[in-house]
């Protein structure tokens, strides 16, 4: 797995400074990815349906979950780009980072207190923790250019997704055992260890963030300036790139396949055991899935990555980009465990790949020190992107009384995302990136 990462000269150190930089950076895909699984992908869902809402109602939890998971998409949509352009400016990317870890460490952890039947204020801490979710991912793909050399960025970014997968696998897996066994660890009930989970999510994304806090060196900016500065000339700095970006034409089309592509990749991620529950699929149905997706998604990444450079990244991506159409359809049509651990296996074969090349395509279109600026675009247009996907899901569902035809209203996204994809001249918007630079 490590293979791509330096040795020295004489081949007696692994650990040189470039690898101790790219393992503690990967490492916080390790540390945050516990969340994506554990909370946002499997108990938070179950739960709240079956705990904190009417388990009668499935119908209106998936809308008020649908919604929910906007409301926090676009707060993060409106101000990634700003945030972005002030850590640019002042060299404060891993502040920022920092920062919004911390909110969604100590609201994740706030969901143990949450009593049985307050979906509100269950909903409340949970746009709350995505909040600080999306809004860290932002300023930690913001790092990925100084971290990685050319030639090395997409195994680089595929090795923090491919830790990722591995290291929320292993924590769910363990959540999972405390919810099946309760009694090996001293619980008194399933409730009460699925509430102790999402305690364990927030201690192992905090612990596992200290690498990056002590060994990834902020990116300086030759031309840095104070916090208090910064905010005024990051504003200044959104507004010219707002009025240049019209000249950078290939990041626009891309950002645009992203805005729909990743969208129906979010919303699965977040809906599908939405979908299962609502199906009628046991819990511990949706549990074995939810583990499959993330130990196939650990080789995968890295596999998919080596594919990627047989056939070109672009191409690759096209290829994970129509899995996950088949995917959908797929979705509508299942009725049996076997056509849901089908799917499982089908999302964790494509799921690490089609966001790992994706990242690191769009690195290497971004101008020198407005890193954190446009991966705020990059951002910004995925969670408006899950703005849209999860309410079309939801919107769908209510309006047919069917949430068969709610996921397969995702289809569209791939659709849109593979034509705007078809626009882009990647080679073009490399020379673009270094002119504007």
């Amino acid at each position: 797995m490590l293979a791509s990462l330096h040795f020295s000269r004489r081949g007696e150190s692994f650990m040189t400074n470039e690898n101790k930089k790219i393992i503690s950076w990967s490492l916080y895909d390790w540390a945050n990815s516990a969340y994506t699984t554990t909370v946002m992908a499997a108990f938070f869902p179950i739960f709240f349906e079956k705990y904190w809402s009417n388990p009668d109602d499935v119908i209106q939890s998936t809308y008020h979950l649908g919604i929910a998971a906007s409301a926090a998409s676009l707060f993060i949509a409106a101000i990634a780009p700003f945030l972005g352009a002030v850590a640019d400016r002042g060299s404060t990317k891993k502040k920022f980072l920092f920062f919004f870890a911390f909110i969604g460490v100590l609201t994740t952890c706030a969901l143990y207190f949450v009593g049985q039947g307050d979906w509100q204020l269950a909903l409340l801490f949970y746009v709350i923790s995505s909040v600080g979710f999306m809004g860290s991912n932002t300023f930690y793909d913001s790092l990925l250019p100084s971290i990685a050399k050319r030639n090395k960025i997409d195994f680089v970014s595929s090795l923090g997704f491919s830790l990722g997968y591995i290291g929320g696998g292993l924590l769910f897996l363990l959540n999972v055992l405390m919810y099946l066994n309760p009694s090996w660890f001293g619980i008194s009930d399933p409730s009460t260890a699925i509430r102790l989970s999402f305690l364990t999510v927030g201690i192992w994304w905090i612990v596992f963030s200290v690498p990056l806090l002590l060994f990834v060196p902020e990116p300086l900016n030759e031309s840095s300036v104070p916090f208090i500065q910064a905010i005024g000339e990051g504003w200044k700095q959104l507004k010219e790139t707002f009025y240049h970006i019209k000249e950078m034409k290939e990041i626009c089309y891309f950002l645009l396949a992203y805005w729909f592509y990743i969208d129906g990749v979010d919303t699965i991620v977040r809906m599908a055991a939405k979908l299962g529950s609502s199906l009628g699929f046991e819990t511990g149905d949706l549990i074995t899935a939810i583990l499959m997706v993330q130990f196939i998604a650990f080789p995968a990444a890295l596999l998919y990555n080596i594919f990627a450079q047989k056939i070109g990244v672009k191409n690759a991506i096209y290829i994970a980009i129509g899995g996950y159409a088949f995917i959908t359809f797929f979705a509508y049509l299942m009725t049996s465990r076997i056509h849901f651990y089908t799917l499982a296996s089908l999302i964790g074969l494509f799921q690490g790949g089609i966001q790992a090349l994706s990242r690191s395509l769009f690195a290497r279109l971004v101008p020198k020190n407005k890193d954190a600026e446009f991966f705020g675009f990059y951002n910004m247009l995925g969670k408006f992107a899950a703005v849209i996907g999860p309410v079309l899901v939801g919107w769908m569902t209510l309006i047919t009384d069917n949430v068969r035809y709610g996921f397969l209203s995702i289809l569209i996204l791939f659709i849109l995302g593979a034509y705007f994809l078809s626009k882009v001249d990647f080679e073009k918007g490399e020379r673009i990136a270094k002119e504007f630079s």
